[in-house]
């Protein structure tokens, strides 16, 4: 399968790896593979891979996780879906395709 990947450089995902315990559970929840954890630490292989659902930031004890839930294309997307619509971004620039 594909890997979906969104508009470069405008996620708000951020990883403070002084917090990081590596419990694994940002690798473990992330539907799009955008951690890996080496050495007892998180990692993000790709930012442009998030679609900045919030799961990772939801499940991280230690809150060395934060993005802006809906802040970008998934928000759209997910609403799209829910409402049977095409995504609700309504941006200009036809990121949807």
């Amino acid at each position: 399968m594909a890997r979906l990947e969104y508009l470069k450089n405008v996620v708000t995902l951020n990883l403070d790896a002084d917090k990081c315990i590596g419990c694994e559970r940002c690798a473990e929840v992330c539907p799009h593979g955008v951690f890996t954890v080496e050495d007892r630490n998180a990692r993000i292989i790709d930012r442009d891979l998030c679609m900045e659902c919030g799961a990772c930031q939801n499940n991280c004890p230690v809150e060395a996780i934060s993005v802006g839930k809906g802040a970008g294309c998934a928000q759209a997307v997910i609403t799209g879906a829910l409402r049977g619509t095409e995504p609700t971004c309504d941006c200009s620039n036809n990121c949807c395709g």
